[in-house]
């Protein structure tokens, strides 16, 4: 036996509900006579009868009556969803998931999402600290927060922060013990503190940029961290050298806990972005997260 339409089911569902076609039809937007061809073309495709018609009333047969009560309410929780699904047009409800570095997610997402979480409580955001360049669309995330020219082609991107200069950074202490690199051969002569990159199993390789001269050394040391504060946490306590966004060390620069080293080699790359796969895909909630994180401070 074919299985009835969801719409048939919708129909005898609403005349059962107000036990009059005429009602039922003024509800649906259908004249009586197609709903009522509508229940009729139910009822002999389950070869029975499901309501009883008089001049003056309808009502449910035993059959009918069964049917409905096992349809009804899972007709109506189709329709509550689909209220909900639609309200994702109307409000940013739902999760949002954003996989950024940490230094990114502290910089330039937690302080900008702050405020629409405060005024839309029916939103979730889920913040994934990753240096592995995650591939946001196999693992489901809305979000990715990366330089500009670690941004796939395939994807929007929008800038939502200046152009990043690294810099390279050591403790006095430190430095009283290894003289600085006067160039960068020298950093493998020194204990350098690195960055494990999880995608690529490898530690980052510091690029370094003089005038249109980019080059990259591979440096080694004691500490491999996956963290850039704990990178830098160990620069302070003396441990060796570490290869930070500038804006993170600057403020201890300039109380005389770090000091630049090779300052004139500091690379600058493109921006920070924030980057999705879709406009049509995208979800409210999503375009506000982005629109928040596109806001100037």
């Amino acid at each position: 036996m074919a299985t009835p339409d969801l719409n048939n089911l919708v129909a005898l569902l609403t005349v059962a509900r107000e036990r009059s076609f005429t009602r039922a039809a003024a509800q649906l937007g259908v004249s009586q006579s197609s709903l009522s061809r509508t229940v009729t073309a139910l009822e002999t495709k389950l070869g029975m009868l499901l309501l009883h018609r008089t001049t003056r009333s309808v009502a449910p047969t035993e059959a009918g009556q069964r049917l409905l009560d096992s349809v009804a309410p899972k007709l109506e929780e189709i329709e509550l969803e689909l209220q909900a699904v639609a309200e994702l047009r109307e409000k940013p409800v739902g999760t949002v998931r954003i996989s950024a570095t940490d230094y990114t997610a502290n910089t330039y997402v937690w302080p900008k999402i702050q405020p629409l979480l405060r005024d839309h409580p029916e939103l979730h955001i889920e913040l994934i600290n990753d240096y592995g360049l995650a591939d946001i669309v196999a693992q489901r995330i809305d979000i990715g927060v990366r330089l500009g020219d670690q941004v796939e082609k395939d994807m929007i991107a929008v800038r939502i922060g200046p152009d990043e200069t690294l810099a390279i950074v050591a403790s006095p202490d430190y430095l009283a013990r290894a003289p600085a690199p006067k160039k960068p051969q020298e950093l493998t002569q020194h204990n350098c503190i690195n960055l494990r990159l999880p995608t690529r199993d490898a530690l980052l390789p510091w690029e370094l940029q003089k005038g249109k001269r980019r080059i990259e050394v591979k440096v080694s040391g004691q500490l491999v961290f996956n963290n850039s504060y704990q990178m830098l946490d160990a620069a302070l306590k003396g441990f060796g050298l570490a290869y930070v966004p500038r804006t993170l060390a600057e403020p201890q620069v300039k109380a005389g806990r770090l000091r630049w080293v090779l300052e004139d080699w500091f690379p600058t790359f493109a921006g920070v972005h924030a980057y999705y796969p879709s406009r049509r895909q995208s979800s409210l909630a999503v375009r506000w997260v982005i629109a928040a994180l596109r806001a100037s401070d």
